[in-house]
C-alpha cells in the first residue's frame, strides 16, 4: 500500500527514528502504526544488541534538585559520540533520566535501570534511545544526595555539561551563592574529601608511608622522620581537602573561610566527571 509522507512524518514525531526507517517500518507493517512503532522497537534492540560491545564514553552529566533543596540527583547518560551528546533530543532524554531518579532516588544503578520511564524500565528506554540514534546509549552511575536535618543541597553543572557537583550545605547564611561557589571549585579542584575526617584512613596511611620514606631518602635523622611525614599529610590535607584548598576565585583565603565569611558550612559533596 502507499505510505503517505504525513504518516511518515507522523511515526517519525511518535519514535524520533529517521525519516527512511520509519518509512520502511510502515511498509513493513502495511500502514499499521502500533505494529510499525514494533518493527521499529524491535529494530533498536538489534542495533542495541549489535552495539553492545561499543564503548559509550561521551555522553552528559546532569542534575535534578527538588525544589527544597532536601534531595539532589546526578546521572552520568552516555553516547559513543560527542556529537550525538549535544543533539537536543538526547539532552532532553538526559534531563527525564535525572527528573526520574529524582522522583524515584535509585538506591543502585540496577534499581534504576528498573524503575519506569514512560510505561518502559529505563533499560529498554535505553535500548529503544540507541535504535532511534544508532549508538550507544547508557547509564554508567547515578548518585542520590538526600540532605540530613538542616542541610541544603545545591548542584552545579559546568559549561558543557561533563562536570558535575551536588553540595549539602548548611547554616542560615547565604547558601545558594556559598554552594555553588563550593560546587564549582570542587569541579575545577577534584579535591578527595570534603574534610579531613572525610579523607579514608588508608589514605592517610599511605601519605605517611610516602612522606617517611621520602624523608629516609633525603638522609633525615631516623628521630625526625615521622614529624616530616606528619608535615607531609599536613600539606597534602591542604591542597586535596576541599575546605582547606585555596578558594580559586580569592586565593588569599581558604574555601573555609570563604564559607566562614558567608554564614554557611558544607557538610559533603558528589562529583562526577564524564568517564572518571
Amino acid at each position: 500500500m502507499a505510505i503517505s509522507a504525513k504518516d511518515v512524518m507522523r511515526l517519525r514525531e511518535a519514535t524520533g527514528v529517521g525519516m527512511m526507517d520509519c518509512k520502511k517500518a510502515l511498509t513493513e507493517a502495511d500502514g499499521d502504526f502500533d505494529q510499525a512503532i514494533d518493527l521499529l522497537r524491535k529494530k533498536g534492540q538489534k542495533v542495541a544488541a549489535a552495539r553492545s560491545d561499543r564503548d559509550a564514553t561521551e555522553g552528559a552529566i546532569v542534575s535534578a534538585v527538588t525544589a527544597d533543596g532536601s534531595t539532589g540527583v546526578l546521572v552520568e547518560v552516555n553516547s559513543e559520540t560527542d556529537f550525538v551528546a549535544r543533539n537536543e533530543q538526547f539532552v532532553a532524554f538526559a534531563e527525564s533520566l535525572a527528573a526520574l531518579a529524582l522522583a524515584t532516588r535509585p538506591d543502585s544503578l540496577d534499581a534504576f535501570r528498573a524503575a519506569d520511564l514512560d510505561g518502559q524500565t529505563v533499560a529498554d528506554a535505553l535500548v529503544q534511545k540507541t535504535g532511534q540514534v544508532g549508538e550507544k546509549i547508557d547509564v554508567r552511575r547515578v548518585s542520590v544526595l538526600d540532605a540530613s536535618e538542616g542541610g541544603t543541597v545545591v548542584e552545579y553543572i559546568h559549561p558543557g555539561s561533563k562536570l558535575g557537583v551536588l553540595v549539602e550545605m548548611t547554616g542560615a547564611g547565604e547558601l545558594a551563592e556559598a554552594g555553588r561557589d563550593v560546587a564549582m571549585q570542587a569541579a575545577a579542584m577534584n579535591p578527595v574529601a570534603a574534610t579531613r575526617a572525610d579523607v579514608p584512613q588508608e589514605v592517610q596511611d599511605k601519605e605517611l608511608m610516602i612522606g617517611r620514606e621520602q624523608a629516609l631518602a633525603e638522609g633525615k635523622p631516623e628521630a625526625i622522620l615521622d614529624k616530616i611525614a606528619t608535615g607531609k599529610l599536613d600539606r597534602y590535607f591542604k591542597d586535596h581537602v576541599l575546605v582547606e584548598q585555596p578558594f580559586v576565585k580569592d586565593s588569599s583565603m581558604t574555601v573555609q573561610k570563604m564559607l566562614d565569611s558567608k554564614g554557611a558550612g558544607l557538610r559533603r559533596f558528589v562529583r562526577f566527571a564524564l568517564g572518571g
